[in-house]
């Protein structure tokens, strides 16, 4: 399959792991997704993670940190959105009722980022490149496949991120009778959006990413098997997928789809 070259502006980019315990999710995902390793030191006895699909960077991932500690941040999937200037897309946010939780800075003169909240409470950051773009490969078995909102408020969470990066919010009725929101980047679907219920529990406002599976049963059985937990099992989503949500023997969740095979 082909190694991606780039991402337009407004396209998820770049997933990333937060973890208490770096080395177990190296060894959780990569017996998961068959994912390979490059670590990059970050200084002594620290390292940054690169997830690797074949010669392809696939995802990342980091371990614990003091202030994120003392702050009490669980493990978290950490979704990057691609954009031309970080600095105007921070500055976006904050014109549209968001706020930065980190404003932008370099990063190891690759690119530029800020890490983000939407007015609802979803922590999202803007990677702007500068010799590293994101990931080499979507959309492919074991790699990023989609990233969706978990909000209380889809209203103005839509008036937000079409603020920040020009998103139109489509509303796709459901069979249950409930609304789906796809973000559309022009023509091409950017990402989804779906509302909290009361039904849901305590769930707090975040973007989840979601890998792509060959087969979401077989894949849940795996994560169980490597220490990890099933917190919404296999299910159908008509004329979309199999899909499942899945947590980390960390904490941290992320979805996996199996898509309706094409043509």
């Amino acid at each position: 399959m082909p190694t991606l070259s780039g991402h337009a502006p407004g396209t998820f980019c770049w997933p990333e792991l937060y973890t208490t315990d770096q080395n177990g999710a190296k060894a959780f995902y990569c017996g998961l997704f068959g994912w390979g390793v490059k670590d990059l030191p970050m200084g002594p006895d620290r390292a940054y993670t690169i997830f690797t699909l074949g010669d392809r960077d696939a995802a990342a991932c980091y371990g614990s940190m003091p202030e994120m500690e003392q702050q009490g941040i669980p493990p978290h999937w950490m979704a990057y959105v691609a954009v031309e200037s970080a600095d105007q897309a921070a500055a976006k946010a904050k014109a549209s009722g968001g706020s930065a939780l980190k404003d932008p800075f370099d990063v190891m003169g690759i690119g530029r980022m800020a890490a983000l909240r939407d007015p609802t409470g979803a922590a999202f950051c803007v990677w702007e490149s500068r010799g590293h773009f994101g990931v080499g490969v979507l959309d492919e078995p074991n790699a990023l496949m989609w990233t969706e909102l978990m909000t209380g408020d889809p209203e103005q969470a839509a008036a937000f991120y079409r603020g920040v990066f020009g998103w139109a919010a489509r509303v796709w009725p459901m069979a249950d009778g409930s609304s789906y929101h796809v973000f559309m980047r022009g023509e091409s679907p950017a990402g989804g959006m779906i509302k909290i219920t009361p039904q849901m529990g305590p769930v707090p406002p975040v973007w989840v990413s979601y890998f792509q599976v060959r087969d979401c049963e077989a894949a849940s059985s795996s994560a169980t098997r490597l220490g990890g937990r099933i917190s919404i099992p296999p299910q159908d989503v008509p004329d979309v997928g199999r899909f499942a949500i899945l947590v980390d023997p960390a904490g941290a969740h992320f979805g996996i789809m199996q898509p309706v095979p094409r043509g």
